[in-house]
């Protein structure tokens, strides 16, 4: 077997790795490159084999970095298979056509307002382009195995982290890799911990949180803290949040705190049609898919107001009362959240509440990082409002629990590639294994060819 890393091994966007194996050539993920504009760039670069010539795709979930680039690989040839869990293949039902639609609003409204370098501005794809591509789906079980193409043996094992994400087992010959997909947190709200992983030759962990530990703070009193004294100045607190899994933990979150009687019974907008769909899927999801008893799942969005219309949209950039707003998308790249951005983020009273991973280049790392102003649809807005950012909030695993779930590996792989993560989060994760784990590890770089043996 040989690996290539084509994506989220400089970064935490754009996860492709290429595997090949006895003639066979397998994509595990095949995501979208976000954030910085040099990253961006490469979701329209060719790729180093031509489309027709992978014969499958494994996600190991359904979050745009892992599987956005589906429908522009099928753009290009790709007619195979793509292997993933039930919830993944329903997560992606919602999300892909939903990021064809974006790109192709955003291109038009570029090309209608004049501020792309492009003549005309385009979509990578459009949205009836993702829909097409949901028809290649093959849904696989965790915990039983499957052959993504004759010869290479697959195995789903549950990663936490949201609905139907999982780590991915490859076998060939006698040969084992292990992806582990982005891995949760022992901790979380909604989700139960990563499953311990199975014994593999070559390991390839993520490293999102590879440099850092979320700490002990209670995320319910984080929570409160924010509202109440938003509330108190009569502001209002916008959520840019990744509409699959932390839209559903935030609503969850103030569910408990307005039941406790922590917050005011202020308003709550849910403005994310995308939001609202798998919010759907939360709520039907399976015993045991998720930390929450059906009555808690059906209680928490009982009070939140669904913005379904674009003119509701924009009524919600006009509230005078203390209210919440979450929308996507989680690090204000792009969707219905830049406007209330453009509308709040000027004045002191409000609150830009951030709940996730922010990659560079984004509005969300500007912002999280003290920038006075952004550039939004073509002119720079200046930021007033207060701006938090709550790292407890995060689906990942921190440092110690992607060294946990390495821990509990049967026996020592024989190399560790450390993936998806910034430059810094990776390399202190590498560190980190060989000192506690005296294990081979490295952090490959974008393009790297290695063999698995």
């Amino acid at each position: 077997m040989h690996l290539t890393f084509l994506g989220g091994s400089d970064g935490v966007t754009g996860s492709k790795a290429l595997l090949e194996a006895g003639g066979a050539r397998l994509f595990v993920d095949c995501g979208l490159f976000q954030g910085v504009k040099r990253l961006r760039l490469r979701n329209w670069d060719a790729l180093p084999l031509a489309a027709a010539q992978i014969d499958a795709v494994v996600l190991t979930h359904a979050h745009l970095d892992h599987s956005g680039f589906l429908p522009r690989l099928m753009q290009l040839g790709f007619a195979g298979r793509v292997h993933a869990t039930e919830a993944t293949r329903d997560l992606c039902a919602l999300l892909l056509p939903d990021a064809g639609h974006l790109q192709q609003e955003e291109a038009d409204y570029a090309n209608r307002h004049g501020f792309s370098r492009h003549a005309p501005a385009l979509p990578l794809y459009d949205e009836a382009q993702a829909r097409r591509s949901l028809a290649s789906f093959a849904v696989q079980r965790f915990d039983v195995g499957f052959e993504p193409v004759p010869g290479l043996h697959a195995r789903f094992g549950s990663a936490g982290h949201l609905l139907g994400a999982a780590s991915v087992r490859i076998e060939h010959q006698g040969r084992s890799i292990l992806f582990s997909g982005d891995l949760g947190r022992a901790d979380d709200l909604l989700m139960p911990p990563p499953a311990p992983p199975p014994a593999a030759d070559v390991v390839v962990v993520e490293s999102t949180y590879g440099d850092r530990l979320h700490g002990d703070a209670d995320p319910l009193e984080a929570v409160a803290q924010i509202v109440n004294r938003t509330a108190a100045r009569g502001g209002t607190v916008v959520v840019p949040a990744f509409a699959v899994g932390r839209a559903q933990m935030l609503l969850y979150c103030l569910h408990r705190l307005k039941l406790a009687r922590r917050i005011p019974d202020l308003p709550v907008y849910l403005n994310s049609p995308l939001a609202a769909g798998a919010s759907a899927l939360y709520r039907q999801t399976s015993a045991g898919a998720c930390r929450l008893s059906p009555a808690d799942r059906t209680a928490m969005f009982e009070g939140v107001t669904v913005v379904g219309s674009v003119e509701e949209s924009k009524r919600l950039n006009e509230l005078r009362w203390p209210s919440v707003i979450i929308s996507a998308s989680g690090m204000a790249s792009g969707g219905r959240v830049v406007h209330h951005l453009k509308a709040y983020a000027p004045q002191a009273r409000n609150t830009l509440l951030f709940c996730g991973f922010q990659a560079p280049g984004t509005r969300g790392a500007a912002l999280v990082g003290g920038a006075g102003r952004v550039k939004i649809h073509g002119q720079y807005v200046p930021v007033r409002a207060e701006v938090v950012h709550l790292d407890m909030l995060s689906a990942h695993a921190d440092r110690d629990g992607l060294l946990g779930w390495l821990g509990a590996l049967p026996r020592p792989p024989r190399r560790v590639y450390v993936n998806h993560g910034e430059p810094v989060a990776s390399d202190a994760l590498r560190l980190a294994i060989e000192e506690r784990f005296g294990w081979p590890a490295e952090v490959p770089e974008h393009g790297r060819r290695i063999a698995v043996d």
